[in-house]
This record gives C-alpha cells, sequence and structure tokens, in this order.
C-alpha cells in the first residue's frame, strides 16, 4: 500500500515537472516574440490592427519637429534647432533654406508648420517660431524653380507676442476643417496664465489666415479659442470635424482632449479627468509622463496617433464620437523619441524621431478599422 502511494506520487511529480517546463517554454517563446514586434501586451504590428513599420528613412535631421506634405508627396520638415526648412523626395533630405528670426533655446526655436489651405495658388508656408522676445507665426512663399528646387521667400510676421521661455513654448499649427488658423500654445512657466482669457500662453488660439482673431470664436474680438492648456503640442481633427488636442501634463496626467469652443480646461487649477465642475476632463489620461509625454498628432479612419517623446513609443487610441478607448502602444522603445506624425497624401504615415543622433523618419501603413 505505501508502495503504490509513493509510486503514484512519483508519476505526479514527474507530470507536474514537465507542466511547469512547457510552461517556462511557452512563456518564453512569448517574451521573444513581444521583443521582437517591440510591441507591449495587445494586437501588434502586421495583426491587421496596428500600424505597420513599412521602411526607416534615414535622412539625417537634427531635431525635427514638424512635418507637413505636399500634393506631390514632397515632405517639408521643421528643424528646431538648425533654423533649417528642409524637403525630403524619393527618400533624400535637401535644405530649402534657413528660417530667418528664429532665436533657439531650450525647447523653443523653429516648431510648428502648416500649410495654406489654398497652398496650391499662393503657396504660403506658415511657421511657429520663438524670436527673441516671444514665439511668433509667420508665412512665407515656398518658391519651385523650374528644376524642381524649393525656396523660401521673404517671411511675413503675421502674429506676435506669445510668451516665450526655455520650456513650455507650445508651437503647433494647423488650420482645421474652417479655413481657419489653430495655434497650440504652452504657458512659458506662468501657469496662471493658462486661466487668463486675455493672455495668450496656455490656449489654442483660431486666428484667419492673415493673423486676426477668427470671426465666430467665443470670447469676442479674442484670437483665445480655448484655455486651461499646459503646454499644446498636437492638433487633428476627425472625420466629424471635432478638434482633438495633446498636451504635456506635469510629472503626471499626460492628456489627449476634445476641444471645445470656449472649454476651459483646468490648467494649473487640475489634472487629468478629476470630474471637477466648470473643467473639461480629458478623454484619455496617462498618469505616468514616462509613458507619453504626447507630442505630435494624426487623425486617420477614427484612430488618433500620437508620438511620445518620454515615453518613446507611438500611442494608438480608437475614437468613437466624443469618446476614446483604450491606447495602444506600438514601436515602444524600438526608436527612441518620437515628435511628430503626419498623414502622407499616398495614405502612410511618416513618423519623425527626436534624437539628435542623428534623426529620421519611420514610414507606416496605417491599420485598419
Amino acid at each position: 500500500m505505501n508502495q503504490a502511494k509513493a509510486g503514484s506520487g512519483s508519476v505526479f511529480r514527474s507530470r507536474l515537472a514537465l507542466v511547469r517546463a512547457a510552461t517556462a517554454v511557452a512563456c518564453l517563446a512569448a517574451l521573444l516574440l513581444n521583443a521582437c514586434t517591440g510591441s507591449p501586451p495587445g494586437p501588434g504590428p502586421g495583426q491587421g490592427n496596428g500600424p505597420e513599420l513599412l521602411r526607416k528613412l534615414d535622412l539625417n535631421l537634427t531635431l525635427p519637429w514638424s512635418i507637413v506634405f505636399l500634393d506631390d508627396g514632397t515632405a517639408i520638415i521643421s528643424e528646431r534647432d538648425t533654423m533649417l526648412i528642409k524637403s525630403v523626395r524619393n527618400d533624400l533630405a535637401t535644405t530649402v533654406g534657413e528660417f530667418p528670426g528664429v532665436v533657439p533655446g531650450g525647447e523653443g526655436g523653429l516648431l510648428g508648420l502648416a500649410l495654406s489651405p489654398t497652398f496650391a495658388s499662393d503657396r504660403l508656408l506658415y511657421a511657429y517660431f520663438t524670436a527673441e522676445s516671444d514665439n511668433r507665426i509667420s508665412r512665407t512663399r515656398l518658391e519651385q524653380a523650374a528644376d524642381g528646387r524649393l525656396g523660401l521667400g521673404t517671411p511675413e510676421v503675421i502674429f506676435s507676442g506669445i510668451p516665450k521661455a526655455s520650456t513650455h513654448n507650445g508651437g503647433r499649427i494647423r488650420f482645421g476643417p474652417d479655413g481657419f488658423l489653430y495655434v497650440g500654445t504652452g504657458d512659458a512657466q506662468h501657469p496662471e496664465r493658462a486661466q487668463d482669457r486675455n493672455a495668450l500662453g496656455g490656449k489654442i488660439l483660431r486666428l484667419t489666415p492673415e493673423g486676426k482673431a477668427a470671426p465666430g470664436n467665443p470670447f469676442g474680438n479674442n484670437p483665445v479659442y480655448s484655455y486651461g492648456h499646459r503646454n499644446v503640442q498636437g492638433l487633428a481633427w476627425d472625420s466629424s470635424g471635432r478638434l482633438w488636442a495633446s498636451e504635456f501634463g506635469p510629472d503626471v496626467n499626460d492628456e489627449l482632449n476634445l476641444i471645445e469652443a470656449g472649454g476651459n480646461y483646468g490648467w494649473p487649477q487640475v489634472t487629468g479627468a478629476p470630474g471637477r465642475t466648470g473643467y473639461i476632463d480629458a478623454k484619455v489620461v496617462w498618469p505616468s509622463t514616462a509613458d507619453a509625454s504626447p507630442s505630435g498628432l494624426e487623425i486617420v479612419d477614427g484612430t488618433a496617433f500620437t508620438c511620445a517623446l518620454r515615453g518613446q513609443r507611438l500611442w494608438t487610441v480608437p475614437l468613437n464620437g466624443e469618446t476614446a478607448g483604450n491606447p495602444v502602444a506600438y514601436l515602444t522603445a524600438g526608436y527612441g523619441r518620437l515628435r511628430d506624425v503626419s498623414l502622407a497624401p499616398d495614405g502612410t504615415l511618416w513618423v519623425l524621431s527626436n534624437n539628435q543622433n542623428p534623426d529620421f523618419a519611420l514610414v507606416l501603413k496605417p491599420p485598419r478599422r
């Protein structure tokens, strides 16, 4: 009787050892797969529900900040510290020219770019930049020679007086579906300005192409469209014309916000989504800025894509009307800090790195929903 029990125990231990060994092999395989894809738990690239990396373009860029596209597929890129505008054709980068009046320093320099809604006829390129005493917006003609080479015309300052500092300069600009220019600014290290509707820091502004307060703005003849922002970094519209914005939190609570005209987004009184009366909650909150520090933003087929600087990844967020689903990360820690993401005319997404070692672009195929 005792020998039978001993024999059964031996068989049981042998089977348990086999199960544990098989489990260990399965876990190792999963870890190896995750390391290869560079993705956290969740759907990964190549599975039909995430962006697929098509190629990496070694463009020898230096701290690129913003990217826009001409209709022929030419990419126009700003470099923050060099003050250069560069173009990319056939996977090769060429200097278009140095943007005058830029005074780089800290997070300031040559920042956001936008193309005129009537670019085909006026060829106007808009740029947000840090000058000697403030942040400004200028526009200039993007000239094209007979041989196809691009050059910069004489810039015209259309808006000035946005506060500057070593950090929190904002800098993202983009024309909306209504034809007006939207501008993301930072609080320039003065958080109280974000709640002052007569100050330009910590705001999203809405301007005419000539730089005046756009008609229909919520506070009369005032360029302010929304306020209570800390440092707006990305602007994009969904297919229904709703404006979304990515924003740096302090050491917690990075945000993806759905922007309402006249809305107060809480900074510095609140961050994230505390449900406080009088303030608009973020639709997505990243509690740890180590995971995000969201920068450039693009929306394609109901998915928001936002680059992460400190988080070193590309976040995807499914949008459904005025709600946002759970964010999923891709390219995690595989390509360093990511600054901007933009939809190219051929339907690909371009993502700019921001490491100065030198910098490059990733070309992605967006997922289908």
